[in-house]
C-alpha cells in the first residue's frame, strides 16, 4: 500500500495509540479543521421493541472519559427506544479526512444540572422550539407547528425559557470504539478498543480491512 493518502497527505499512524478517547479527541479536532459542515455530526442507531433498528443523524455536544453526550426529546422515537433498551451505537464519518469511528455501549441520562446548562446555552428560538415540537408525533400541518411556536413565544415573553422536563440528554458509555482510516486498494487500517465494564482497562485489536 502506498504511504500517501488519496488527498496527497501522509496518513497518521494511529494504530499505535493505546487510549481511544484521547485518539478520538485528536480525530475530532482534525475534522473540525477540515470538515465543511458539522464535524460533530454522528449517526445514532437504536432498536424498537421488535428489534428492528432505526438510525438518524444527531450532534455530539460533549465527550469525556465518561462517554459521548447528545440531547433530545424523551418522547421522540429515539428517546423512547433509548429509555427502553438502555443501549446505543454511534458512527462518525468524516469524509474530508477519510475516517470513521464506531462506538457501542450502554447509555445513561445526563444529570439535570448538565441538561439545564446545555439547554440554557441554546438560541432562544431553539429553546422555544423544544416546547412547541411533539417530536416524532404526527403533525397535521406546518401551520399547527408554527401556531405552537407562537403560543410558547407569547407564554415566555421576554423572560427565561426553562428546560422542559421531557427534554434532556443521553450519554453513551463506550464498551467498544473502532477507528477506521481509508487506504488505497481498500487496504484500510482498522483498530478496535474494547473493555469489560466502565472501569475496565482497554484492550486493543487490529482488524483486517
Amino acid at each position: 500500500m502506498d504511504d500517501t493518502a488519496r488527498d496527497g497527505t501522509a496518513p497518521s499512524d494511529f494504530t499505535g495509540a493505546d487510549e481511544p478517547l484521547r485518539l478520538f479527541g485528536e480525530w475530532l479536532a482534525d475534522a473540525t479543521a477540515s470538515e465543511p459542515n458539522d464535524p460533530n455530526a454522528m449517526a445514532l442507531a437504536t432498536v424498537d421493541e421488535t428489534g428492528l433498528p432505526h438510525v438518524r443523524m444527531v450532534l455530539l455536544k460533549d465527550f469525556d472519559a465518561d462517554g459521548f453526550v447528545f440531547y433530545t426529546n424523551f418522547g421522540s422515537q429515539k428517546g423512547r427506544e433509548l429509555l427502553a433498551s438502555g443501549k446505543a451505537a454511534l458512527l462518525f464519518h468524516w469524509k474530508s479526512r477519510r475516517r470513521q469511528v464506531r462506538i457501542r455501549g450502554p447509555i445513561e441520562v445526563v444529570s439535570d444540572a448538565e441538561a439545564d446548562a446545555y439547554f440554557a446555552s441554546r438560541p432562544r428560538g431553539s429553546r422555544i422550539g423544544a416546547w412547541a415540537s411533539k417530536q416524532s408525533q404526527p403533525l397535521e400541518s406546518r401551520f399547527a407547528l408554527e401556531k405552537a411556536v407562537a403560543e410558547f413565544t407569547l407564554k415566555f415573553g421576554l423572560g427565561e425559557v426553562p428546560r422542559p422536563a421531557w427534554w434532556s440528554g443521553f450519554r453513551v458509555k463506550p464498551a467498544s470504539i473502532e477507528f477506521w482510516q481509508d487506504g488505497l486498494f481498500r487496504l484500510h487500517d482498522r483498530v478496535v478498543f474494547a473493555r469489560e465494564g466502565e472501569a475496565g482497562d482497554w484492550s486493543k485489536t487490529r482488524l483486517y480491512p
